[in-house]
């Protein structure tokens, strides 16, 4: 099986947006670079649903390129796939989506998407690693990332961290209880205004 690896940029304080979901300056490092991390740049990932192209620096390309490319599904809430449409059926990475949700998948939306709505974090797991195979399973961080974490169904966390205070916001790991221990970073990279840190979960 693949490994789990939740992953998202935060701030330095923790947060991945602000309260209404704004992730203010925390994409900034994915457009201010002159490598393109796809081929395709006109219509890239972008948490913030504003689109364009996506060129970072060369150090990160480096790092995130291969990374992207070993994802086989990402797991998602469905908060995050509500604020950007489900990327219109076109996730950034990987070839399937596990959308955490006790709604359906709205009637009609892009049916030819490998999108799959299920109810709870046990059962995302289960049915992204049915289809990644022995690609890595991308679990967006916040609550339904925290939940993974809590169950003890994540093997790596992933931080893009980048240098700005938000103060309040959505968390990183939610509302998650207790204390979870993480090794020592096993990847430190600084990119332009991102510092990319992965960590091992202890088990």
């Amino acid at each position: 099986m693949g490994t789990v690896i939740m992953h998202d940029v935060v701030s330095v304080d923790g947060f991945i947006a602000d309260k209404n979901d704004d992730v203010g300056s925390l994409h900034e490092w994915y457009f201010s670079g002159d490598i393109p991390l796809t081929g395709d740049t006109s219509e890239d990932f972008d948490h913030s649903g504003s689109g364009g192209g996506i060129r970072v620096s060369k150090t990160s390309a480096a790092y995130v390129r291969p990374m992207w490319a070993s994802i086989g599904t990402i797991i998602m809430g469905r908060t995050l796939f509500d604020l950007v449409n489900g990327w219109e059926g076109k996730p950034p990475a990987g070839d399937h989506v596990v959308v955490v949700s006790h709604r359906p998948k709205p009637e009609g939306w892009h049916p030819e998407a490998s999108y799959h709505f299920v109810g709870d974090v046990t059962a995302a797991i289960a049915k992204a690693q049915e289809l990644a195979g022995d690609r890595t399973i991308a679990v967006n961080a916040g609550e339904v990332g925290g939940q993974i974490l809590a169950a003890g169904l994540v093997d790596e966390v992933a931080m893009d961290v980048v240098p700005v205070v938000f103060g309040s916001g959505k968390r990183f790991f939610g509302d998650i209880d207790g204390q979870h221990l993480l090794e020592d970073p096993h990847v430190v990279i600084q990119g332009d205004r991102v510092l990319h840190l992965k960590f091992k979960v202890r088990r």
